[in-house]
């Protein structure tokens, strides 16, 4: 039986590419969670003013990808020590955060974020939170990078984008 889970490191449309990428995930959608507006658009999230992330939640097969590879994935694909921002995305609604659907899941986040301070030098700022109402993002950000033929986003990556790196 599959099972869901949902994270949001940054932009999504990077995430999503990787979570789909994965053995076992079945499928990935992008969207918004975390914050108080009902039915948020884009445009309002890009606000910063209605508290959600953009998040990915995907279903997965646990036969054949554990939610412990998904927790390493999701602490790979981003700098979770950046406190709401990826690279050059900044504000709360690229926070890195895990919302958790059972109870075994946060027992796991929170495992798996220990696991990550001791690989960092900075404190890991991941949020861990129950899960809430998902707030599918419009279409045409569904497999956004997909569509157009890309494999990765344009957009630098956190480490490729730091002072040093963007210095030209």
């Amino acid at each position: 039986m599959a099972e869901e889970a949902t994270f949001a490191a940054g932009c999504f449309w990077q995430v999503e590419i990787d979570f789909a990428m994965t053995p076992g995930v079945l499928s990935t959608m992008v969207g918004y969670t975390g914050g108080e507006t009902d039915s948020p658009s884009y445009e309002e999230v890009c606000t910063g003013r209605t508290g959600h992330a953009e998040a990915v939640h995907l279903t997965f097969d646990p036969d054949q990808v554990s939610y412990s590879h998904l927790l390493d994935v999701f602490f790979n694909l981003h700098d979770p020590t950046q406190m709401n921002r990826q690279g050059p995305d900044v504000g709360a609604q690229y926070r890195s955060a895990i919302f958790f659907h059972t109870p075994e899941q946060e027992r796991e986040a929170i495992a798996a974020k220990e696991r990550a301070q001791t690989e960092h030098r900075s404190e890991v700022v991941t949020e861990i939170v129950p899960a809430q109402h998902f707030w599918l993002a419009e279409d045409y950000h569904q497999r956004y990078l997909e569509k157009r033929g890309l494999a990765s986003c344009p957009i630098p990556s956190a480490a490729a984008s730091s002072p040093a790196a963007s210095q030209p």
